[in-house]
């Protein structure tokens, strides 16, 4: 099991950022413990990057080292102002040229996602098109794709017996 402290990971980060990127780390760097699904985050705001230690202690320096430069593409596009998101090709682009990863391992004990039932449906006006939603919905904020039309939205009865 690997363990470091706070300010080795922020030495580590700044290595990284020069040897990968060529521009230096000049912010915070910590370890977050109450990270369970992540292996790492980048915060806009303040540009401080937190890791998961865990990741850390389950799968070695070099896995560790490829969240840290997911993060890192995150914080220099950012800075760039340039796609600094998922699905922006800029980061996809830039991932791909320093060796990042774009998923981390799965942790044990990390609890999966259970998939949430539809519990409502906007339905057009016009046409009867029906678009299912797990989550209540405004339907003034909506239109039908279909027809343009009005939509208005419908509690679906549970399949206990429960409704919405």
């Amino acid at each position: 099991m690997t363990t470091i402290s706070n300010e080795e990971l922020q030495l580590w980060i700044e290595q990284v950022s020069l040897g990968s990127f060529g521009v230096p780390f000049r912010h915070k760097a910590s370890f977050n413990n109450r990270l369970t699904t992540t292996g790492g985050r980048y915060f806009t705001k303040s540009h401080n990057i937190e890791i998961n230690p865990q990741q850390l202690a389950m799968y070695g320096r070099e896995e560790t080292e490829k969240i840290i430069k997911h993060e890192l593409c995150h914080y220099h596009l950012h800075l760039a102002k340039r796609g600094y998101m998922h699905r922006d090709a800029d980061f996809k682009s830039l991932l791909a040229q320093v060796g990042g990863s774009r998923y981390c391992g799965a942790l044990p004990g990390a609890k999966a996602r259970k998939p949430q039932p539809y519990r409502y449906k906007l339905v057009c006006t016009d046409c009867a098109m029906e678009y299912p939603r797990k989550r209540k919905a405004d339907p003034k904020r909506y239109r039908c794709g279909k027809c343009a039309g009005k939509l208005k939205l419908v509690a679906l009865e549970l399949g206990n017996g429960q409704s919405t």
